[in-house]
């Protein structure tokens, strides 16, 4: 059986609310707890998909595993080491991927991954022959001495990614991977996506998108505001039934409950 690559147990997360989040939230409540006792674990050579509304918690989730931001409560260990005593492991061992990250206008993608190499200490020969794999199979190569700002949202989304993987790391977390990109684009990334996971890779990727979670995941968790409410291997999951009729299921019986 693989390992465990990533565990997390009972982690929580509290945010406070300014007013005008107050309102957006249409709450008077200045605090909102946005992971609420979440445990799970991915294993090595897995696609885990987190699976959920806008502001379930899934962000937040991957955060906090990304050591971004800290877990008011619980405990992460990625491969085998704990979160809190080695983030500098951590950090060295995980790729993350936003579609918030925001590259610097002014600098192409060649100067990018070479910064990016260079801070995670990657050597020269290693990461040249890494950029020329990567820039080629994304087609970045015919633009990498262009500016960020004049690439295309897409080309954008494909040189984060590059940046993401430039230390060759052995998890990679993606929040909404397809977020914002045209099918083409999109098709690419997940392909990848399935490319790395046959590498060994453990791959954990948020999204709000079922026929995404179905095409890619191996096993998928559900959260509903901030908790975990299933989390099996895809196949068990679903049975005979589709993801999206088994998480509108969960969705109701949890309204219910409340």
């Amino acid at each position: 059986m693989a390992e465990i690559a990533i565990s997390c147990r009972n982690l929580k997360k509290t945010f406070v609310l300014s007013r005008k989040q107050q309102k957006i939230e249409r709450s008077r409540n200045k605090y909102k707890v946005a992971v609420n006792g979440l445990s799970f674990d991915a294993y090595e050579g897995e696609i885990f998909g987190l699976l959920g509304a806008n502001g379930a918690g899934k962000t937040t989730t991957l955060r906090i595993i990304s050591t971004l931001i800290k877990a008011d409560e619980g405990c992460v260990e990625v491969l085998g080491r704990n979160l809190k005593n080695e983030p500098d492991f951590v950090r060295s061992n995980i790729g993350f991927l936003t579609s918030e990250l925001k590259l610097e206008d002014y600098f192409t993608p060649n100067y990018l991954f070479d910064y990016f190499a260079e801070l995670h200490g990657v050597d020269k020969d290693t990461a040249e022959k890494r950029k020329r794999n990567l820039f080629g199979k994304f087609g970045i190569d015919k633009f990498a001495e262009v500016k960020v700002a004049d690439l295309s949202s897409g080309m954008k989304q494909k040189v984060s990614l590059t940046i993401a993987l430039v230390h060759d790391p052995k998890i990679i977390i993606f929040d909404e991977p397809t977020n914002g990109l045209d099918v083409i684009t999109a098709r690419t990334v997940t392909d990848f996506l399935t490319e790395l996971k046959n590498e060994g890779k453990t791959i954990i990727i948020s999204t709000h998108i079922f026929s995404l979670a179905e095409r890619l995941c191996d096993r998928v968790g559900i959260i509903i505001e901030g908790r975990m409410t299933k989390c099996a291997p895809l196949a068990e999951l679903v049975g005979e039934s589709c993801l999206e009729d088994v998480f509108f299921e969960v969705y109701s019986k949890e309204a219910t409950e409340k």
